[in-house]
């Protein structure tokens, strides 16, 4: 049993860039289906396909990378929010990552989207991860 899916999720992406993958695939979870849609809508992965095999599923994930210095569009992925100690924010303290370079993921009332996202609708949650 995975106590973080979240943690596990960030994990699989990170370690199959840095064997330099070109597809991963994870357990879905309705959660972990809008965090890809998030980082396709962003442009950090290239696309993604849900797959119903079983009774859980898959998402298989085609990562992103330079075509000429290989270098991939994520540079870091790191976890927040955490099951033992959760991070919220309100709007008028939602985290900027890297002055707006990158993106916080945040779980709000309205679903999963980005920081700015959040901050233009003027509502507040929990920060998931940073993506840079």
């Amino acid at each position: 049993m995975n106590t973080d899916p979240i943690a596990d999720y960030l994990t699989r992406v990170r370690n199959a860039i840095k064997a330099n993958h070109r597809v991963v695939e994870i357990p879905a979870s309705n959660l972990k289906k809008e965090i890809t849609k998030v980082l396709f809508d962003k442009g950090y992965i290239a696309n993604y396909k849900f797959e119903d095999n079983n009774a859980q599923g898959t998402i298989k994930i085609a990562l992103k990378y330079h075509p000429v210095t290989r270098i991939p569009a994520i540079r870091t992925l790191t976890r927040v929010s955490k099951p033992g100690l959760r991070k919220y924010a309100g709007v008028e303290k939602m985290p900027r990552v890297l002055n707006g370079l990158g993106i916080a993921i945040v779980s709000t009332s309205k679903g999963v989207m980005t920081d700015k996202e959040a901050r233009n609708l003027n509502i507040g949650g929990e920060v998931l991860c940073f993506v840079h």
